[in-house]
């Protein structure tokens, strides 16, 4: 299949602004595409025409553009599973006091497309639009052991595990075991692997024909949640993702 590299160069240009660089120099995009100033500032220009990227006036800096706003809330507004899960978010969250999430898997990654924030929360890190690493996230665990044999493969071939804090799994062979038992308790657990100081719990969300479309989680901190709670919350997370489950059309066996 051909690639057109005006608009390969340019999707890689979009692809460079993320969470560490919410705005980037021209000579800092140029640098990180090796490419001459002239080409990078003509594809700028051309996301910049169609709102896809924004230059702030003073500084000079590129950042993108509200389009992709626009853009991301038209997907959301025609994503069914958000709009289900929504009530069950929020109750949760009611009930708990914690912070709620609903993520999808997107390649190797997770990425959250709903949040809920609990009274009690204390955890800013997160928000829709993120994404979160397999291995080192409940949600990850799930929307991952729950794939096929075939579908984990590819999906753990050339994986990285990067090491987010001193309990993150750091091989294959560990992730794997993890996942076996994930899918045998039917929830995953983050302890401290992602964010020191935060554990978490997540439960898959399946739909009619048996598949895992989603996983909803709930995130705590240790200082205040013991293994006890914890144990009530994960109850709470599986009680929860069967019910939109169920209202997704999965019956069990």
């Amino acid at each position: 299949m051909p690639i057109i590299q005006a608009l390969d160069r340019a999707l890689k240009i979009v692809d460079l602004f993320d969470d560490q660089h919410m705005e980037l120099k021209l000579s800092e995009i140029c640098a990180a595409m090796n490419l001459h100033k002239s080409t990078v500032h003509s594809l700028l220009k051309t996301l910049q025409l169609h709102q896809y990227i924004d230059q702030d006036e003073q500084s000079g800096k590129y950042r993108l553009g509200m389009r992709f706003v626009e853009k991301g809330q038209l997907l959301l507004q025609n994503f069914d599973i958000r709009d289900i899960a929504r009530n069950h978010l929020r109750s949760l969250s009611a009930a708990t006091g914690q912070t709620t999430h609903l993520v999808i898997l997107d390649g190797k990654e997770g990425i959250y497309i709903d949040k809920v924030e609990g009274q009690k929360a204390a955890i800013r890190y997160s928000r829709v639009g993120k994404r979160v690493p397999l291995h080192s996230s409940a949600v990850g665990k799930v929307l991952t052991a729950f794939r096929s044999s075939e579908e984990q493969q590819s999906m753990l071939k050339d994986y990285k595990f990067s090491q987010h804090t001193d309990k993150t799994l750091g091989t294959l062979s560990a992730f794997e075991h993890e996942l076996e038992l994930v899918k045998l308790q039917g929830y995953a657990i983050d302890n401290e692997e992602n964010e020191p100081g935060v554990r978490c719990v997540a439960a898959p969300i399946i739909n009619h024909s048996g598949q895992v479309i989603a996983a909803l989680s709930l995130s705590t901190m240790v200082a205040h949640v013991d293994d006890h709670e914890l144990k009530q919350l994960t109850q709470l997370v599986c009680e929860e993702t069967a019910a939109i489950s169920k209202q997704l059309g999965y019956r069990l066996k």
